[in-house]
């Protein structure tokens, strides 16, 4: 199976891991990752039972799920062991920016590229030191098994793993500016509220389209929205006035 392979893969000395009793705040900023060094890291081989490239359309796209899951899942099952599932999700922030760039992102699924310049760049991350070499690892045995076009997908997917493993509700809170540490906990302590989450991890993203104010999103895929953006307020005025309109012109 996917999830044994890689497990095998990348498995350490296995380490118990303890959930926090209390109420957990996580803040969400990764640090940009840059390339330098030169260690180079083992050649790692692995294949994903059933998931044929063949074929197109939804098929495909659900194989690709399944895959990412397995993956993510694999991965969680190694930071667990050894104790390293807080370090191992911020890695992933770190990751899930390194190839939200869509260079970055284009330079690793190239099929003109060589594993070996791919191999090379994440060696540069490794001998950089920010990030875990389990993680460093996962990465070559995505580039090796050509599955490194999934890399958000399993990034999504590990989030997911996470939250149910430390009963962690996830905020995506949205605003003009970076919003203080104060305020950030303030609306997490709401999010609790609102879920029974024993955890909240809060993750900020900067979208000046909201003119001021924020919005606060959260539960299964971000299904739910608080919005406190004046964008909002002024698309509400917006339609009270066309409403006006047509009540005159009646």
């Amino acid at each position: 199976m996917a999830a044994t392979a890689t497990t095998a893969a990348l498995q350490q000395t296995p380490i118990t891991f303890q959930r926090t009793p209390s109420l957990r705040i996580t803040f969400v900023n990764p640090e940009k990752l840059s390339f330098s060094g030169g260690l180079r890291l083992q050649n790692l081989s692995i294949k994903l039972a059933g998931t044929s490239r063949r074929g197109g359309g939804a098929s495909s796209a659900k194989m690709a799920d399944s895959a990412a899951g397995s993956y993510a899942a694999a991965l969680a099952e190694v930071a667990v062991a050894n104790g390293t599932l807080e370090a191992t999700v911020k890695d992933l922030d770190l990751v899930d920016k390194l190839f939200s760039d869509s260079t970055n992102f284009n330079y690793f699924t190239s099929p003109i590229v060589s594993l070996e310049q791919k191999r090379a760049l994440i060696d540069d991350v490794t001998a950089s030191g920010k990030l875990q070499i389990h993680v460093c690892n996962f990465l070559n045995i995505l580039i090796e098994s050509k599955r490194i076009d999934l890399i958000k997908e399993i990034v999504k997917e590990f989030e997911l793993v996470y939250n149910k493993l430390t009963e962690t509700e996830l905020a995506v809170v949205s605003s003009v500016v970076k919003l203080e540490e104060q305020h950030l906990a303030q609306i997490a302590k709401q999010v609790q509220k609102l879920t029974g989450a024993k955890n909240v991890r809060v993750k900020t993203v900067i979208d000046e389209s909201l003119v001021a104010g924020f919005t606060i999103r959260y539960g299964n895929s971000g299904s739910k929205l608080i919005d406190m953006s004046v964008k909002k307020q002024l698309e509400e005025i917006a339609t009270q006035l066309e409403i006006g309109d047509l009540s005159l012109a009646v």
